[in-house]
């Protein structure tokens, strides 16, 4: 038996009454097949009396008994968060826990200092992966002729491909599938710490290879931490983070990717007249996974981790850091807790490779994947990396000198970066679907008139000035969209028990596909020339922008619990509601400008009525 299992939530009240909203007390809400679109709190509709008496068996099986007086008045500010204030008896909330909890409302990025350490820490490791993609990119201008791997021939040009590629093809084919059982045995903060040493040794190593053989092996190698840590730091910045501001919080992964490729890019750059140039920009991104394995050992274990281990005590611990105040603590392990029951009853006891079954075969968890999966494979469709990985080398052949082309990816750089920051407000406010659908479009039209703008004659001053215009506009609109968007979304979207396996997936879909990328495009480009290719990209966006519209739900400022039940919605049910009511929306609001149109929406707070056996399977 399971630790879930064991301690699992009963269910509540007495067997054939009904509730305030009609659900059978005996009966648990199907999430595979929630047809009514219904977000529902587990503890809602719960007697007081009854919900006191799970809260005195919980903190008994737990050993949180000297915290009891907080857990009965967490779980009714679980039960019921928007009227905390007009909590009334012996678990009446006193002024100085109602100000924590309005706080919370009114001043949501007033966050523990620990809490901003974690995210910042954890963070720092993006940089690495960005600062690799850019340290490759201008060492590709000089390593091929070291090796002697330079000429046009197809042998030279797929082994500059695998030099490129190589992080990827490690993260793809074996990091990111390790970090399932290793967040499983060493959990997240262990799993981060053994990454930061694939992020070191071997990209020292890659710094002072002599052949192209030792370079592929060492960036294998780097792919494998690569893999565990992009797999990793996600989740375990969602997991401690609050609902709230969870979205620009976990972000910040894809600000510090584009920091480290801002970073690469100057250091290509400050190098680039060493004699050893090439070397120094494989082996500079080895500098923020540094930082990342001392501070790591200051951050604490993700609590739902630590619950979904029966470590109760030690989530405690965890959140009291993350959190400010105990009535906060005992109000999140407590809804958390009633979820993790909830998803233990839909799937069972499970080991790795059940678990991976089950993203195809479990309807809410085959949904989540089907986002994920959309959303990560969208970052390589759109083009982003054929510039992370070749910008130099596609400015070298629009007329640029090296030292130029090193210049222009600078600027690439400092774009990627600056215009990340607007994502901390937006992906919250606007949410990541719809940033999705409004950056698709611009991504695609700058790429396309990138490529045309070479079209100019060469010696054309227009020509350079016009090609790097388009593709800082191109990274401008990356940037706050599908940048931030996949890693935040993919880490979010999976229920507990799946989350490792099911953001393995995801990391191994985005970086899998950029291995694909980085050996593909050398000929893409010499086949096609840069108008093809970039038209290429272009066509994928617009392939993209119709995937997300049809596959790809919204998640903004909703608990990952609250999740389970967005997810639990049908995929016919999600696109029938796009075409005949979204899509009939945005036509008479943007095109008509009738400014009075309505649009109706999907999801409802409230309970799930109870639909018969038949019913629900005829429609899933």
């Amino acid at each position: 038996m399971s630790d879930i299992d064991k301690y699992s939530i009963e269910p509540k009240g007495v067997p054939n009454e009904k509730l305030e909203q009609g659900l059978d007390v005996s009966e648990h809400v199907d999430l595979n097949v929630n047809l009514q679109a219904k977000i529902i709190n587990p503890l809602e509709g719960i007697p007081r009396d009854q919900l006191m008496r799970d809260v005195e068996a919980f903190v008994r099986e737990k050993g949180l008994e000297e915290h009891v007086s907080y857990f009965r008045k967490g779980a009714l500010v679980a039960q019921n968060p928007a009227n905390f204030e007009d909590i009334d008896g012996a678990e009446a909330l006193d002024e100085t826990e109602k100000q924590v909890l309005r706080k919370e409302i009114l001043h949501k990025w007033r966050l523990p200092w620990k809490l901003y350490l974690t995210i910042v820490t954890c963070s720092i490791g993006a940089a690495v992966q960005g600062w690799d993609q850019t340290g490759s990119n201008g060492a590709t201008l000089f390593f091929p002729a070291y090796y002697g791997i330079g000429s046009d021939s197809t042998r030279d040009k797929i082994l500059v491909g695998l030099v490129n590629a190589g992080p990827y093809i490690g993260c793809a084919v074996i990091g990111c599938w390790l970090s399932d059982p290793f967040n499983n045995w060493i959990g997240r903060r262990g799993t981060i710490f053994l990454a930061a040493h694939f992020c070191i040794w071997p990209v020292i190593g890659s710094a002072f290879s002599h052949t192209y053989a030792q370079q592929i092996a060492n960036r294998l190698l780097m792919g494998i931490g690569m893999g565990l840590k992009a797999s990793t730091v996600p989740i375990f910045a969602a997991e401690n983070a609050p609902a709230a501001v969870r979205g620009a919080l976990v972000m910040s992964w894809q600000m510090w990717t584009a920091f480290g490729i801002f970073l690469g890019t100057a250091i290509n750059l400050a190098v680039y007249h060493n004699p050893n140039n090439w070397r120094l920009m494989l082996g500079a991104p080895f500098i923020p996974a540094v930082p990342l394995l001392v501070l790591i050992f200051f951050c604490p274990e993700s609590p739902r981790w630590l619950m979904k281990k029966n470590r109760y005590a030690k989530a405690w611990q965890s959140l009291m850091v993350l959190r400010h105040h105990p009535i906060q603590v005992a109000r999140d392990m407590y809804s958390i807790h009633a979820q993790l029951s909830i998803e233990n009853q839909i799937l069972n006891k499970s080991n790795y490779v059940t678990r991976f079954v089950q993203l195809f075969t479990i309807p809410r968890v085959r949904r989540a994947t089907y986002a994920a999966f959309t959303v990560m494979i969208a970052q390589q469709l759109c083009g982003i990396n054929i510039i992370a990985f070749y910008s130099s080398t596609v400015f070298e052949q629009a007329g640029f000198s090296q030292f130029q082309a090193l210049l222009a990816s600078f600027g690439f750089g400092a774009v990627n970066w600056l215009f990340a920051f607007p994502a901390f407000w937006t992906i919250d406010t606007f949410g990541r679907r719809s940033l999705l659908l409004f950056t698709f479009p611009q991504m695609t039209w700058t790429l396309l008139a990138a490529g045309l703008s070479t079209l100019i004659p060469m010696g054309n001053p227009a020509r350079l000035g016009l090609v790097a215009l388009f593709v800082f506009l191109f990274a401008a609109f990356y940037s706050p969209g599908e940048g931030p968007v996949p890693f935040t979304y993919s880490a979010e979207v999976f229920p507990l028990s799946h989350r490792e396996v099911g953001m393995g997936f995801a990391v191994a879909t985005c970086l899998g596909w950029a291995a694909v990328l980085g050996i593909t495009f050398p000929f893409i480009l010499t086949r096609l020339g840069t108008v093809g290719a970039f038209g290429l990209y272009a066509g994928f966006n617009v392939l993209a922008f119709f995937m997300i519209f049809f596959l790809v739900p919204e998640t903004k400022q909703r608990t990952l619990e609250e999740l389970d039940y967005v997810f639990a919605v049908p995929t016919n049910k999600f696109i029938d509601y796009q075409v005949t009511k979204v899509v009939p929306w945005w036509f008479k609001r943007w095109v008509l400008f009738q400014r009075s149109a309505e649009l109706e929406p999907l999801y409802q707070k409230g309970a799930a009525r109870r639909e018969s056996r038949e019913n629900r399977e005829d429609k899933i």
